[in-house]
This record gives structure tokens, C-alpha cells and sequence, in this order.
């Protein structure tokens, strides 16, 4: 084979940055398999993650709206595929390993329980006191877990340091080998940028989906300051209607921020003298942030989150949704306390390992808003319809 791996990371070397993670470096798996002939390693786990099951599930769960309020707000997999792609983007600006980055955006969210941010905060109480719930804790757990496509091992058997850009710093991980080389190692550059594209997607595009859905005014967003960065490339709204502005407005938040933050880690390599994967940990242990944005943005940053956090995410309309949701979950999660025999048996087989409540939380972790509907209506729960 002319253009097999070895040609591949000689072409890989020739295009990275000093401080990108290398190929020929991934970290291991934790059970050996041999190196595929013609694909690297982090091509490998990018199409493992998007051939699992977790991954399918993610078009039937929610960002900010339910499913059922309309078919073009995001969900979980368009921001899941959106975060892939501005990773990519900035990745490729900063010369570091694209494959990486885009195999940690595809699996950033594979914990994520059904009816977002709501959903969690149901597993997170319902687990108090039983090791608890979050749902970057739980994409690790899929991928090393509770994904079942190899009768050899559990899990998805990725490389050490596409497991390592999954692990949220500060995350309550369970003690292992690989919490302690997360502690030793910290984040390479391409997990840094994941992080900080995963907040810039959301930022730009709930904007743009609580404009097009009515649930933001416009008025109230052109009181934002980084409203005045964006207004010169904007159209003018007497020419377009709002759902062509709102998404004008999404693209112009979404560049100004992508563009500020390159710019700024650029500036923040050469201040520390950043010129290795090493470099990068000691970065890391001495508190020094690589990947953040200007201060002055910052600040305007900060500012967009609170508003969205105020407007959209606390809105009414969004608010009865999420209790909801939260409603739903309380009331599957205590009827699988009482009929464990409507949970599928390959969560059970684990019951005496792990205990009820862990795997409870698996199955409904694993669930897409659209099965936990179902899900009541077919065991007999009464609750309002959707």
C-alpha cells in the first residue's frame, strides 16, 4: 500500500503545530489493538463515536426547545455537529490536530440526558447521595461503558487522549489510572478548544433560535454590548424578516467570537513560549489559560451568557417545558424503582454489580426525549400530554 499510516502521519507531521498532539502519540487504549493499516488513530475513534448508539439518540434530545416545537431549532446532535465544526475550524487556524478536536466535539455530549439542561438537573437529585449525576462524568461512562459494539470489551475503546479531551476539568470522576494522568497531563490544546467552541455554539446559535421562536426581543438583544460589535455587518431588518435576521445574527456573533479567540490564544502561546504537548501541562498545572478570550470580550461574553441565562433559558415558555421534562424523568425514574422488569435486561445484568439506581439512571440517561414520552404512555404513567 503506497499511502498507508506511516505516509499518513509524515503528512501529519508536516502540517501541525509544535504543541498539537501527534498521531503517532494518541495515548493508549486500555485493551490493545493492533494499528489499522491506512487510518490513524483519531480517525478511528471519530467513527466509533458516530457509528454508536449514544450518538443516534442525540437528534431526539433537547438543546432548548422540546422536539415537538419545531423542526428547525437545534437539538442535541445539529449542536453536537456544530461544535465539531468550529473545533475543526480553529483547529486547523492554530495548526493542531483536527481529528482530535472533532472526536472529542462528537462525544463532548453523549451523556446528556433527555430534555437538556432540566433533565440533568432531575438525575442529578434523584442521585444525590448515590454517586450523583453529570453529564460530562457520563459521556465518559458511554464510551468506556455503557456502548456495547465489541463482544471482547465494553465501551468503544478509544485512545488515551481522545478520553482525556472528554474529562471536564474539576469533573467528579471516579479514582482511576486515567483521572490521575487527566491531573498529571491536563487538557491538550485541541480538548481547550472543544471547551470554548462548545460555549461559543450554544451562545451564538440559542440566540438565533430564541429570536426566530419569539422568546427573545429584539430590542432587548441591542441592548447587549457586544450588540455594538456586530450591528456594522448586519443587514438592515427593514429589508429582511426576523427569522433571515436572527440567523444573520447568529453568524456574525459566531465569527466575531471565533475570531477574537484565535487571535487571543495565538497571542497567548507566545507570551508563555508554548512549543509542546509538554509546554501545554505545565501551562496547565501553573494556571496559566491558554485558550480564553480577550478581557474586553470577555466581559461582553459574560454579559450575552447572563442575558441568555435570564431571557431564554428562564423564559416561561422554556421553564414549563423543562419541568416538564423533569416531571417525566422523576416519575419513570420511581416507577423502574418498582418495576425493575420494565428496565431492558442488559441494564439489569449490572443491577447487582452497580446497584438499581445506577443503572436507572443509565437507561434513562440514555433515553431521547421522544422514548421517555413513550415511555410513560406505554408503562401506564398519567401525566399531561405533550
Amino acid at each position: 500500500m503506497k499511502k498507508g499510516r506511516n505516509w499518513l502521519l509524515e503528512e501529519e507531521e508536516k502540517i501541525l503545530a509544535p504543541y498539537a498532539v501527534r498521531s503517532k502519540n494518541p495515548g493508549e487504549r486500555e485493551h490493545f489493538e493492533p494499528e489499522h493499516p491506512y487510518r490513524l488513530p483519531f480517525q478511528r475513534d471519530k467513527d466509533r463515536i458516530i457509528h454508536s448508539h449514544a450518538f443516534k439518540r442525540l437528534e431526539y434530545k433537547t438543546q432548548v426547545f422540546v422536539y415537538s416545537e419545531g423542526d428547525h431549532f437545534r437539538n442535541r446532535l445539529t449542536h453536537t455537529l456544530e461544535v465539531a465544526g468550529i473545533s475543526k475550524t480553529i483547529s486547523k487556524v492554530l495548526g493542531l490536530n483536527e481529528d482530535l478536536s472533532e472526536t472529542i466535539a462528537l462525544a463532548h455530549d453523549l451523556g446528556h440526558s433527555p430534555f437538556g439542561h432540566a433533565g440533568q438537573e432531575a438525575l442529578s437529585e434523584l442521585m444525590r447521595g448515590q454517586g450523583g449525576f453529570e453529564h460530562n462524568k457520563q459521556s465518559l461512562r458511554v464510551v468506556q461503558k455503557l456502548e456495547r459494539r465489541y463482544p471482547e470489551f465494553p465501551g468503544l475503546n478509544l485512545c488515551g487522549e481522545t478520553l482525556l479531551g472528554i474529562m471536564k476539568h474539576g469533573g467528579d470522576y471516579e479514582s482511576s489510572e486515567l483521572l490521575d494522568v487527566r491531573r498529571d497531563l491536563g487538557p491538550s490544546l485541541e480538548a481547550m478548544v472543544v471547551d470554548s467552541s462548545d460555549e461559543i455554539t450554544y451562545s451564538a446559535h440559542d440566540l438565533e433560535d430564541g429570536l426566530e421562536s419569539g422568546l427573545l426581543e429584539l430590542a432587548d438583544v441591542k441592548e447587549l454590548e457586544i450588540w455594538k460589535r456586530m450591528e456594522d455587518a448586519l443587514p438592515k431588518i427593514s429589508s429582511f424578516d426576523i427569522d433571515s435576521f436572527s440567523r444573520s445574527a447568529g453568524r456574525v456573533l459566531l465569527n466575531l467570537m471565533v475570531s477574537d479567540l484565535i487571535d487571543n490564544i495565538e497571542e497567548r502561546l507566545q507570551k508563555f513560549s508554548i512549543s509542546s504537548r509538554e509546554d501545554v501541562s505545565i501551562a496547565f498545572q501553573t494556571q496559566k489559560k491558554l485558550v480564553q478570550f480577550s478581557p474586553e470580550f470577555q466581559n461582553e461574553f459574560k454579559e450575552l451568557k447572563s442575558f441568555l441565562f435570564r431571557k431564554l433559558y428562564r423564559h416561561p415558555e422554556v421553564s414549563r417545558m423543562s419541568e416538564r421534562g423533569k416531571e417525566t424523568i422523576f416519575l419513570l425514574f420511581k416507577h423502574f424503582e418498582s418495576h425493575p422488569e420494565s428496565i431492558p435486561e442488559s441494564y439489569r445484568n449490572r443491577e447487582e454489580e452497580e446497584g438499581r439506581a445506577r443503572v436507572i439512571c443509565d437507561y434513562i440517561a440514555g433515553m431521547t426525549d421522544r422514548y421517555a414520552i413513550e415511555k410513560l404512555k406505554r408503562e401506564g404513567i398519567l401525566w399531561f400530554p405533550y
